[in-house]
Protein backbone atom coordinates (compact mmCIF):
# COMPACT_ATOMS: atom_id res chain seq x y z
CA UNK A 1 0.00 0.00 0.00
CA UNK A 2 3.23 2.62 0.57
CA UNK A 3 3.93 1.84 -2.34
CA UNK A 4 1.12 2.47 -4.36
CA UNK A 5 0.79 5.83 -2.38
CA UNK A 6 4.00 6.71 -3.24
CA UNK A 7 3.62 6.13 -6.79
CA UNK A 8 1.06 8.16 -7.00
CA UNK A 9 2.40 11.26 -5.74
CA UNK A 10 4.54 11.80 -8.85
CA UNK A 11 7.91 10.63 -9.77
CA UNK A 12 11.60 11.41 -7.60
CA UNK A 13 12.85 14.97 -8.25
CA UNK A 14 16.71 13.71 -7.82
CA UNK A 15 19.58 15.51 -9.64
CA UNK A 16 22.77 16.13 -9.11
CA UNK A 17 24.60 19.19 -7.41
CA UNK A 18 25.04 21.81 -9.60
CA UNK A 19 29.36 22.26 -10.33
CA UNK A 20 29.39 25.95 -10.32
CA UNK A 21 25.99 27.12 -8.36
CA UNK A 22 26.40 30.43 -9.41
CA UNK A 23 25.96 30.02 -12.97
CA UNK A 24 22.77 28.00 -12.07
CA UNK A 25 21.73 30.99 -10.29
CA UNK A 26 22.30 32.96 -13.51
CA UNK A 27 20.53 30.80 -15.66
CA UNK A 28 17.63 31.40 -13.35
CA UNK A 29 17.90 34.74 -13.33
CA UNK A 30 18.27 34.93 -17.07
CA UNK A 31 15.12 32.64 -18.07
CA UNK A 32 12.90 33.75 -15.45
CA UNK A 33 13.28 37.49 -16.82
CA UNK A 34 13.05 36.56 -20.11
CA UNK A 35 10.18 34.59 -19.63
CA UNK A 36 7.91 37.38 -17.89
CA UNK A 37 9.74 40.40 -19.76
CA UNK A 38 8.42 38.66 -23.06
CA UNK A 39 5.06 38.56 -22.02
CA UNK A 40 4.66 41.74 -20.85
CA UNK A 41 6.82 43.19 -23.68
CA UNK A 42 4.29 41.48 -26.24
CA UNK A 43 1.11 42.48 -24.20
CA UNK A 44 1.80 46.39 -23.18
CA UNK A 45 3.29 46.52 -26.95
CA UNK A 46 0.51 45.19 -28.39
CA UNK A 47 -0.91 47.99 -30.09
CA UNK A 48 2.56 48.70 -31.68
CA UNK A 49 3.03 45.39 -32.78
CA UNK A 50 -0.83 45.82 -34.45
CA UNK A 51 0.41 48.43 -36.75
CA UNK A 52 3.94 46.84 -37.70
CA UNK A 53 1.97 43.56 -38.47
CA UNK A 54 -0.98 45.67 -40.27
CA UNK A 55 -3.76 43.57 -37.95
CA UNK A 56 -6.89 44.28 -37.23
CA UNK A 57 -7.53 44.57 -33.65
CA UNK A 58 -9.21 40.69 -33.43
CA UNK A 59 -6.39 39.51 -35.31
CA UNK A 60 -3.91 41.00 -32.68
CA UNK A 61 -5.93 40.09 -29.90
CA UNK A 62 -5.73 36.38 -31.58
CA UNK A 63 -2.32 36.56 -31.73
CA UNK A 64 -1.73 37.36 -27.66
CA UNK A 65 -4.24 34.47 -26.87
CA UNK A 66 -1.93 31.77 -29.12
CA UNK A 67 1.80 33.27 -27.62
CA UNK A 68 0.48 33.16 -24.00
CA UNK A 69 -2.06 29.85 -24.64
CA UNK A 70 0.88 27.89 -26.00
CA UNK A 71 3.07 28.87 -22.95
CA UNK A 72 0.46 27.81 -20.50
CA UNK A 73 -0.33 24.21 -22.63
CA UNK A 74 3.44 23.06 -22.19
CA UNK A 75 4.46 24.71 -18.17
CA UNK A 76 2.89 22.15 -16.12
CA UNK A 77 4.90 19.26 -17.78
CA UNK A 78 7.89 21.10 -17.63
CA UNK A 79 9.37 19.73 -14.48
CA UNK A 80 8.28 16.21 -15.66
CA UNK A 81 10.40 16.49 -19.19
CA UNK A 82 13.20 18.34 -16.75
CA UNK A 83 13.07 14.99 -14.79
CA UNK A 84 13.18 12.71 -17.75
CA UNK A 85 15.76 14.03 -19.97
CA UNK A 86 17.96 16.68 -17.64
CA UNK A 87 17.75 20.42 -17.69
CA UNK A 88 20.56 20.77 -20.07
CA UNK A 89 18.46 19.11 -22.78
CA UNK A 90 14.94 20.70 -21.85
CA UNK A 91 17.12 24.50 -21.56
CA UNK A 92 19.73 23.96 -23.53
CA UNK A 93 18.53 23.31 -27.53
CA UNK A 94 15.21 25.36 -26.67
CA UNK A 95 16.95 28.33 -25.75
CA UNK A 96 18.69 28.32 -29.48
CA UNK A 97 15.32 27.52 -31.50
CA UNK A 98 13.79 30.27 -29.27
CA UNK A 99 16.83 32.57 -30.27
CA UNK A 100 16.28 31.54 -34.02
CA UNK A 101 12.29 31.70 -33.61
CA UNK A 102 12.47 35.64 -31.84
CA UNK A 103 15.08 36.70 -35.02
CA UNK A 104 12.35 35.47 -37.54
CA UNK A 105 9.43 36.58 -36.64
CA UNK A 106 9.42 40.22 -37.13
CA UNK A 107 10.21 39.54 -41.11
CA UNK A 108 6.59 37.86 -41.53
CA UNK A 109 4.10 39.01 -43.12
CA UNK A 110 1.75 36.60 -43.47
CA UNK A 111 -0.67 36.31 -41.04
CA UNK A 112 -1.13 32.43 -40.46
CA UNK A 113 1.88 32.21 -40.45
CA UNK A 114 3.01 34.61 -37.61
CA UNK A 115 0.39 32.72 -35.81
CA UNK A 116 2.39 29.63 -36.01
CA UNK A 117 5.31 31.19 -35.42
CA UNK A 118 3.69 32.70 -32.06
CA UNK A 119 2.50 29.39 -30.92
CA UNK A 120 6.13 28.02 -31.11
CA UNK A 121 7.49 30.86 -29.56
CA UNK A 122 5.23 30.83 -26.99
CA UNK A 123 5.26 26.68 -26.41
CA UNK A 124 9.36 27.19 -26.32
CA UNK A 125 9.35 30.51 -23.92
CA UNK A 126 6.94 28.51 -21.70
CA UNK A 127 9.97 26.20 -20.45
CA UNK A 128 12.13 28.66 -19.19
CA UNK A 129 10.14 29.54 -16.17
CA UNK A 130 9.27 26.01 -15.11
CA UNK A 131 12.78 24.44 -15.90
CA UNK A 132 14.76 26.96 -14.13
CA UNK A 133 12.70 26.91 -11.28
CA UNK A 134 14.04 22.69 -11.23
CA UNK A 135 17.43 24.04 -11.42
CA UNK A 136 16.69 25.15 -7.69
CA UNK A 137 15.12 21.91 -6.65
CA UNK A 138 17.35 19.74 -8.55
CA UNK A 139 20.78 21.05 -8.47
CA UNK A 140 21.12 23.75 -6.25
CA UNK A 141 22.47 22.84 -2.78
CA UNK A 142 19.81 23.67 0.36
CA UNK A 143 21.37 27.05 1.46
CA UNK A 144 21.25 28.42 -2.07
CA UNK A 145 17.51 27.52 -2.28
CA UNK A 146 16.44 31.05 -0.80
CA UNK A 147 18.15 33.43 -2.63
CA UNK A 148 17.49 31.56 -5.81
CA UNK A 149 13.95 31.32 -5.32
CA UNK A 150 13.83 34.96 -4.45
CA UNK A 151 14.79 35.59 -7.94
CA UNK A 152 11.96 33.23 -8.98
CA UNK A 153 9.71 35.00 -7.15
CA UNK A 154 10.82 38.75 -7.47
CA UNK A 155 10.91 38.27 -11.67
CA UNK A 156 7.10 38.97 -11.75
CA UNK A 157 6.86 42.24 -9.67
CA UNK A 158 10.18 43.36 -11.91
CA UNK A 159 8.67 42.41 -14.93
CA UNK A 160 6.11 43.94 -14.81
CA UNK A 161 7.25 47.64 -13.47
CA UNK A 162 9.77 47.88 -15.89
CA UNK A 163 8.13 46.36 -19.28
CA UNK A 164 5.90 49.19 -19.65
CA UNK A 165 9.56 51.81 -19.46
CA UNK A 166 11.06 49.18 -22.07
CA UNK A 167 8.55 48.93 -24.72
CA UNK A 168 8.32 52.52 -24.81
CA UNK A 169 12.42 52.53 -25.72
CA UNK A 170 12.31 50.03 -27.92
CA UNK A 171 9.72 51.39 -30.15
CA UNK A 172 10.91 55.08 -29.86
CA UNK A 173 14.73 54.55 -30.10
CA UNK A 174 15.53 50.71 -31.32
CA UNK A 175 12.66 49.49 -33.22
CA UNK A 176 9.29 47.57 -32.67
CA UNK A 177 11.32 44.29 -33.27
CA UNK A 178 13.52 44.33 -30.45
CA UNK A 179 10.16 43.37 -28.60
CA UNK A 180 11.15 39.91 -30.23
CA UNK A 181 14.73 40.44 -30.72
CA UNK A 182 15.56 40.81 -27.11
CA UNK A 183 15.28 36.83 -27.11
CA UNK A 184 18.03 36.21 -29.53
CA UNK A 185 20.30 38.40 -27.14
CA UNK A 186 19.00 36.23 -23.79
CA UNK A 187 17.91 32.66 -24.83
CA UNK A 188 21.81 31.44 -25.96
CA UNK A 189 23.30 33.10 -23.01
CA UNK A 190 20.75 31.56 -20.57
CA UNK A 191 21.48 28.22 -22.63
CA UNK A 192 25.11 28.75 -21.59
CA UNK A 193 24.53 29.14 -18.20
CA UNK A 194 22.66 25.86 -17.78
CA UNK A 195 25.13 24.14 -19.80
CA UNK A 196 28.06 25.48 -17.50
CA UNK A 197 25.69 25.43 -13.96
CA UNK A 198 24.18 22.49 -14.73
CA UNK A 199 25.56 19.25 -14.50
CA UNK A 200 25.34 16.31 -17.14
CA UNK A 201 22.26 13.59 -17.03
CA UNK A 202 21.80 10.96 -18.59
CA UNK A 203 17.83 10.34 -20.17
CA UNK A 204 16.55 8.49 -17.15
CA UNK A 205 14.87 5.98 -19.71
CA UNK A 206 12.78 3.95 -16.45
CA UNK A 207 10.47 7.03 -15.99
CA UNK A 208 10.53 7.49 -20.10
CA UNK A 209 8.63 3.96 -20.22
CA UNK A 210 6.16 5.08 -17.47
CA UNK A 211 5.24 8.00 -18.86
CA UNK A 212 1.86 9.44 -18.73
CA UNK A 213 1.57 11.34 -22.09
CA UNK A 214 -2.21 11.27 -21.59
CA UNK A 215 -2.37 12.88 -18.54
CA UNK A 216 0.10 15.66 -19.72
CA UNK A 217 -1.60 16.26 -22.40
CA UNK A 218 -5.37 16.69 -21.19
CA UNK A 219 -3.91 18.88 -18.01
CA UNK A 220 -1.94 21.53 -20.65
CA UNK A 221 -5.02 21.39 -23.35
CA UNK A 222 -7.35 22.24 -20.53
CA UNK A 223 -5.76 24.95 -18.94
CA UNK A 224 -4.77 26.57 -22.68
CA UNK A 225 -8.48 26.27 -23.75
CA UNK A 226 -9.82 27.46 -20.44
CA UNK A 227 -6.58 30.31 -20.77
CA UNK A 228 -7.78 31.05 -24.40
CA UNK A 229 -11.64 31.55 -23.11
CA UNK A 230 -10.63 34.03 -20.25
CA UNK A 231 -8.33 35.72 -22.66
CA UNK A 232 -11.67 36.48 -25.32
CA UNK A 233 -14.68 36.73 -22.94
CA UNK A 234 -14.48 40.31 -22.23
CA UNK A 235 -13.53 40.85 -26.06
CA UNK A 236 -16.28 38.97 -27.40
CA UNK A 237 -19.07 39.39 -24.27
CA UNK A 238 -18.74 36.18 -22.55
CA UNK A 239 -21.59 34.04 -22.46
CA UNK A 240 -22.72 36.04 -25.55
CA UNK A 241 -20.19 34.28 -27.29
CA UNK A 242 -20.03 30.68 -28.44
CA UNK A 243 -16.65 30.71 -29.33
CA UNK A 244 -15.79 31.92 -25.50
CA UNK A 245 -18.42 29.11 -24.26
CA UNK A 246 -17.05 26.50 -26.42
CA UNK A 247 -13.53 27.08 -24.87
CA UNK A 248 -14.52 27.24 -21.21
CA UNK A 249 -16.86 24.28 -21.62
CA UNK A 250 -14.38 22.61 -23.55
CA UNK A 251 -11.37 23.11 -21.28
CA UNK A 252 -13.50 22.20 -17.89
CA UNK A 253 -14.54 18.69 -19.41
CA UNK A 254 -10.56 17.88 -20.28
CA UNK A 255 -9.47 18.52 -16.76
CA UNK A 256 -12.47 16.35 -15.59
CA UNK A 257 -10.88 14.11 -17.92
CA UNK A 258 -7.34 14.84 -16.50
CA UNK A 259 -8.43 14.31 -13.13
CA UNK A 260 -10.15 10.49 -14.39
CA UNK A 261 -6.73 9.80 -15.93
CA UNK A 262 -4.51 10.71 -13.18
CA UNK A 263 -6.98 8.31 -10.86
CA UNK A 264 -6.61 5.27 -12.89
CA UNK A 265 -3.00 5.27 -14.76
CA UNK A 266 -0.49 2.93 -12.86
CA UNK A 267 1.97 5.91 -13.09
CA UNK A 268 0.07 8.92 -12.74
CA UNK A 269 2.14 11.95 -13.61
CA UNK A 270 0.86 14.29 -11.38
CA UNK A 271 -1.66 13.25 -8.86
CA UNK A 272 -4.09 15.68 -6.98
CA UNK A 273 -2.67 13.73 -3.75
CA UNK A 274 0.50 16.01 -3.86
CA UNK A 275 -1.81 18.73 -2.79
CA UNK A 276 -3.79 17.08 0.03
CA UNK A 277 -2.63 18.99 3.16
CA UNK A 278 -3.79 22.09 4.68
CA UNK A 279 -1.18 24.67 4.58
CA UNK A 280 -0.60 23.87 0.39
CA UNK A 281 -4.29 24.32 -0.18
CA UNK A 282 -4.81 27.41 1.77
CA UNK A 283 -0.85 28.57 0.14
CA UNK A 284 -2.60 28.00 -3.20
CA UNK A 285 -5.49 30.15 -2.80
CA UNK A 286 -2.96 33.01 -1.33
CA UNK A 287 -1.09 33.02 -4.43
CA UNK A 288 -4.58 33.06 -6.41
CA UNK A 289 -5.55 35.85 -4.41
CA UNK A 290 -1.82 37.59 -4.45
CA UNK A 291 -1.93 37.59 -8.43
CA UNK A 292 -5.94 38.96 -7.99
CA UNK A 293 -4.62 42.09 -5.56
CA UNK A 294 -1.44 42.66 -7.41
CA UNK A 295 -3.45 44.05 -10.37
CA UNK A 296 -3.53 47.12 -9.03
CA UNK A 297 0.08 47.19 -10.33
CA UNK A 298 0.03 45.60 -13.36
CA UNK A 299 -3.01 46.93 -14.59
CA UNK A 300 -4.66 49.96 -12.76
CA UNK A 301 -2.09 52.51 -12.13
CA UNK A 302 -1.03 52.00 -15.92
CA UNK A 303 -4.25 51.83 -17.27
CA UNK A 304 -5.44 55.04 -15.49
CA UNK A 305 -2.32 56.95 -16.66
CA UNK A 306 -2.87 55.42 -20.22
CA UNK A 307 -6.78 56.57 -20.21
CA UNK A 308 -7.45 59.55 -18.09
CA UNK A 309 -3.43 60.32 -17.98
CA UNK A 310 -3.26 60.27 -21.17
CA UNK A 311 0.58 58.72 -21.15
CA UNK A 312 2.15 57.28 -23.45
CA UNK A 313 4.01 53.55 -21.97
CA UNK A 314 7.43 55.14 -21.99
CA UNK A 315 6.02 58.66 -19.69
CA UNK A 316 4.23 56.08 -17.16
CA UNK A 317 6.61 53.51 -17.33
CA UNK A 318 9.21 55.61 -15.68
CA UNK A 319 7.04 55.68 -12.48
CA UNK A 320 6.89 52.33 -12.41
CA UNK A 321 10.40 51.71 -12.94
CA UNK A 322 12.02 54.37 -10.64
CA UNK A 323 9.23 53.50 -7.34
CA UNK A 324 8.60 50.43 -8.43
CA UNK A 325 11.48 47.63 -9.83
CA UNK A 326 14.44 49.42 -8.42
CA UNK A 327 13.31 49.68 -5.07
CA UNK A 328 13.16 45.76 -5.09
CA UNK A 329 16.80 45.43 -5.31
CA UNK A 330 16.95 46.85 -1.79
CA UNK A 331 13.34 45.11 -0.64
CA UNK A 332 14.58 41.76 -1.96
CA UNK A 333 17.22 40.85 0.51
CA UNK A 334 15.24 42.46 3.22
CA UNK A 335 12.99 39.68 2.29
CA UNK A 336 15.41 36.67 2.43
CA UNK A 337 16.90 38.39 5.72
CA UNK A 338 13.01 38.12 7.22
CA UNK A 339 12.74 35.05 6.23
CA UNK A 340 15.79 33.43 7.46
CA UNK A 341 14.82 35.05 11.04
CA UNK A 342 10.97 35.17 11.05
CA UNK A 343 7.98 33.19 10.33
CA UNK A 344 6.79 33.32 6.46
CA UNK A 345 3.24 34.22 7.68
CA UNK A 346 4.46 37.29 9.57
CA UNK A 347 6.52 38.20 6.36
CA UNK A 348 3.05 37.64 4.65
CA UNK A 349 1.09 39.79 6.87
CA UNK A 350 3.45 42.61 5.91
CA UNK A 351 3.42 42.37 2.23
CA UNK A 352 -0.77 41.52 1.95
CA UNK A 353 -1.14 44.58 4.42
CA UNK A 354 0.90 46.77 2.21
CA UNK A 355 -0.57 45.96 -0.82
CA UNK A 356 -3.97 47.00 1.14
CA UNK A 357 -2.69 50.14 2.10
CA UNK A 358 -1.79 51.00 -1.78
CA UNK A 359 -5.23 49.69 -2.82
CA UNK A 360 -7.08 51.85 -0.12
CA UNK A 361 -4.78 55.21 -1.08
CA UNK A 362 -6.03 54.69 -4.62
CA UNK A 363 -9.42 54.78 -3.74
CA UNK A 364 -8.85 58.62 -3.39
CA UNK A 365 -7.68 59.51 -6.93
CA UNK A 366 -9.77 62.24 -8.79
CA UNK A 367 -8.81 62.96 -12.51
CA UNK A 368 -6.70 65.57 -11.52
CA UNK A 369 -4.16 63.10 -10.51
CA UNK A 370 -0.74 63.40 -12.32
CA UNK A 371 2.21 60.57 -12.58
CA UNK A 372 3.86 62.20 -9.56
CA UNK A 373 0.78 61.58 -7.54
CA UNK A 374 0.72 57.79 -7.92
CA UNK A 375 4.52 57.75 -6.24
CA UNK A 376 3.29 56.41 -2.64
CA UNK A 377 0.74 54.15 -3.95
CA UNK A 378 3.70 52.07 -6.45
CA UNK A 379 6.51 52.25 -3.17
CA UNK A 380 3.89 50.17 -1.28
CA UNK A 381 2.92 48.40 -3.97
CA UNK A 382 6.47 47.23 -4.07
CA UNK A 383 7.26 46.04 -0.34
CA UNK A 384 4.26 43.93 -1.15
CA UNK A 385 5.56 42.26 -4.45
CA UNK A 386 8.97 42.17 -2.27
CA UNK A 387 6.82 40.77 0.89
CA UNK A 388 4.46 38.31 -0.69
CA UNK A 389 5.18 35.69 -3.56
CA UNK A 390 8.14 34.63 -1.94
CA UNK A 391 7.34 33.80 1.40
CA UNK A 392 3.96 32.54 -0.28
CA UNK A 393 6.26 29.87 -2.25
CA UNK A 394 8.91 29.27 0.95
CA UNK A 395 5.79 27.93 2.86
CA UNK A 396 4.20 26.32 0.09
CA UNK A 397 7.71 24.21 -0.24
CA UNK A 398 7.90 24.16 3.66
CA UNK A 399 4.53 22.06 3.51
CA UNK A 400 5.26 19.84 0.78
CA UNK A 401 7.96 17.30 0.00
CA UNK A 402 10.93 19.13 -1.75
CA UNK A 403 11.48 15.45 -3.43
CA UNK A 404 8.35 15.03 -5.06
CA UNK A 405 8.64 18.93 -6.55
CA UNK A 406 8.28 17.86 -10.15
CA UNK A 407 4.43 16.46 -9.35
CA UNK A 408 4.03 19.87 -7.22
CA UNK A 409 5.32 22.32 -9.91
CA UNK A 410 2.67 21.47 -11.95
CA UNK A 411 0.23 22.94 -9.97
CA UNK A 412 2.51 25.98 -8.91
CA UNK A 413 2.68 26.35 -12.65
CA UNK A 414 -1.31 26.55 -13.26
CA UNK A 415 -2.38 28.84 -10.55
CA UNK A 416 0.68 31.06 -11.80
CA UNK A 417 -0.27 31.28 -15.20
CA UNK A 418 -4.03 30.65 -14.45
CA UNK A 419 -4.38 32.97 -11.58
CA UNK A 420 -2.89 35.62 -13.75
CA UNK A 421 -5.13 35.50 -16.72
CA UNK A 422 -8.21 35.06 -14.18
CA UNK A 423 -6.88 38.31 -12.55
CA UNK A 424 -6.61 39.81 -15.89
CA UNK A 425 -10.07 38.94 -17.58
CA UNK A 426 -11.92 39.58 -14.08
CA UNK A 427 -10.26 43.04 -13.99
CA UNK A 428 -10.54 44.03 -17.54
CA UNK A 429 -14.68 43.37 -16.89
CA UNK A 430 -14.61 44.53 -13.99
CA UNK A 431 -13.83 48.06 -15.31
CA UNK A 432 -15.83 48.13 -18.17
CA UNK A 433 -19.21 47.03 -16.33
CA UNK A 434 -18.36 49.41 -13.70
CA UNK A 435 -17.52 52.34 -16.40
CA UNK A 436 -21.01 51.40 -18.08
CA UNK A 437 -22.61 51.40 -14.91
CA UNK A 438 -21.50 54.80 -13.68
CA UNK A 439 -21.67 56.27 -17.45
CA UNK A 440 -25.48 55.25 -16.88
CA UNK A 441 -25.72 56.93 -13.57
CA UNK A 442 -24.20 60.09 -14.60
CA UNK A 443 -26.19 60.16 -17.94
CA UNK A 444 -29.18 60.58 -16.20
CA UNK A 445 -28.64 64.19 -15.32
CA UNK A 446 -27.96 64.95 -18.88
CA UNK A 447 -31.23 63.55 -20.25
CA UNK A 448 -33.80 64.82 -17.45
CA UNK A 449 -32.54 68.38 -18.10
CA UNK A 450 -30.88 69.11 -14.69
CA UNK A 451 -30.33 72.57 -14.28
CA UNK A 452 -26.59 72.65 -12.85
CA UNK A 453 -26.51 71.04 -16.54
CA UNK A 454 -28.25 72.69 -18.48
CA UNK A 455 -26.06 75.78 -17.16
CA UNK A 456 -22.98 74.06 -17.99
CA UNK A 457 -24.03 73.45 -21.62
CA UNK A 458 -24.79 76.68 -21.80
CA UNK A 459 -21.17 78.08 -20.54
CA UNK A 460 -19.68 75.96 -22.69
CA UNK A 461 -21.84 77.12 -25.99
CA UNK A 462 -21.07 80.79 -25.30
CA UNK A 463 -17.37 79.32 -25.03
CA UNK A 464 -17.79 77.92 -28.56
CA UNK A 465 -19.47 80.67 -29.92
CA UNK A 466 -16.77 82.58 -30.60
CA UNK A 467 -15.57 79.90 -33.15
CA UNK A 468 -19.23 79.42 -34.99
CA UNK A 469 -22.35 79.59 -33.43
CA UNK A 470 -23.76 77.14 -35.73
CA UNK A 471 -21.45 74.23 -34.49
CA UNK A 472 -21.57 75.94 -30.60
CA UNK A 473 -24.21 73.88 -29.00
CA UNK A 474 -23.00 70.49 -30.48
CA UNK A 475 -19.96 70.82 -29.56
CA UNK A 476 -21.07 71.49 -25.78
CA UNK A 477 -22.90 68.55 -25.64
CA UNK A 478 -19.93 66.95 -27.14
CA UNK A 479 -17.32 68.38 -24.65
CA UNK A 480 -20.13 67.59 -21.44
CA UNK A 481 -20.44 64.01 -23.01
CA UNK A 482 -16.51 63.52 -22.68
CA UNK A 483 -16.29 64.43 -19.20
CA UNK A 484 -18.81 62.52 -18.52
CA UNK A 485 -17.01 59.55 -20.19
CA UNK A 486 -13.69 60.59 -18.08
CA UNK A 487 -15.57 60.90 -14.91
CA UNK A 488 -17.21 57.15 -15.41
CA UNK A 489 -13.68 56.09 -15.69
CA UNK A 490 -12.18 57.67 -12.94
CA UNK A 491 -14.93 55.92 -10.35
CA UNK A 492 -14.60 52.51 -12.47
CA UNK A 493 -10.37 52.65 -11.58
CA UNK A 494 -11.80 53.61 -7.93
CA UNK A 495 -13.94 50.42 -8.08
CA UNK A 496 -11.09 48.58 -8.95
CA UNK A 497 -8.47 49.55 -6.10
CA UNK A 498 -11.40 48.94 -3.75
CA UNK A 499 -11.45 45.47 -5.60
CA UNK A 500 -8.14 44.64 -4.48
CA UNK A 501 -7.99 46.08 -1.54
CA UNK A 502 -10.69 43.53 -0.13
CA UNK A 503 -8.76 40.92 -2.27
CA UNK A 504 -6.03 41.76 -0.42
CA UNK A 505 -7.88 41.86 3.49
CA UNK A 506 -9.30 38.19 2.16
CA UNK A 507 -6.09 36.93 1.59
CA UNK A 508 -5.36 38.35 5.45
CA UNK A 509 -8.21 36.54 6.60
CA UNK A 510 -7.09 33.09 4.33
CA UNK A 511 -3.55 33.60 6.17
CA UNK A 512 -5.11 33.51 10.21
CA UNK A 513 -5.85 29.56 9.10
CA UNK A 514 -2.56 28.61 7.91
CA UNK A 515 -0.52 26.30 10.52
CA UNK A 516 3.04 26.76 11.23
CA UNK A 517 5.32 24.69 9.01
CA UNK A 518 6.91 21.51 9.84
CA UNK A 519 10.44 22.29 10.96
CA UNK A 520 12.64 21.82 7.83
CA UNK A 521 15.49 24.00 5.90
CA UNK A 522 13.42 27.19 5.79
CA UNK A 523 12.58 27.14 9.24
CA UNK A 524 13.91 30.45 10.38
CA UNK A 525 16.14 31.19 13.35
CA UNK A 526 15.25 33.61 15.84
CA UNK A 527 17.45 36.08 17.25
CA UNK A 528 17.83 38.40 19.73
CA UNK A 529 14.22 39.59 21.32
CA UNK A 530 12.12 36.84 19.71
CA UNK A 531 15.24 34.29 20.73
CA UNK A 532 15.09 34.87 24.30
CA UNK A 533 11.06 35.16 24.11
CA UNK A 534 11.20 31.73 22.83
CA UNK A 535 13.13 30.23 25.92
CA UNK A 536 11.09 31.98 28.06
CA UNK A 537 7.93 30.45 26.69
CA UNK A 538 9.54 27.17 26.64
CA UNK A 539 9.98 26.79 22.94
CA UNK A 540 13.45 25.78 21.27
CA UNK A 541 14.63 27.82 18.15
CA UNK A 542 15.77 25.70 15.79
Amino acid sequence: MAENDDADRGPLSRGGVAPRPLFAVAAVLLGSFLANFDSRLTTVGLPDLRGAFSLSFDEGAWLSTAGIGSQIFIAPAVAWLATVFGLRRVLGIPSLVYAAVSFIIPFVSDYTTLLALSVVHGLLLGTFVPATLMIVFRNLPIRWWLPAISIYAIRVGFALDSSTSLVGFYVDHLGWQWLYWQGVVIAPLMGLMVYLGTPHEPVNRALLREADWGGMLLLGASVAMIYAGLDQGNRLDWFGSGTVMALLASGAAVFVAFLVNESLVRQPWAHVSVLFSRNIGLGLVLILLYTLTSLSNASLVPNFLATIGLLRPEQSGMLLLTYGALPMFVLVPVSIWLLRHFDTRTVLVVGFASFAAANLWGTQLTHLWAREDFIGIVLLQSIGQSLTLLPLIITLLSNSDPSRATSFAAYIQIMRLGGAEIGVALMGTWLRVREQVHSFYLGQNLSIGDADVVQRLKQLADHFAAQGTGSAQARAVGTLAGVVQREANVLAYIDGFWLCFWLAMAALGVLAFVTRAPTGPFTPAPFGFARMLLRKCGVTAT
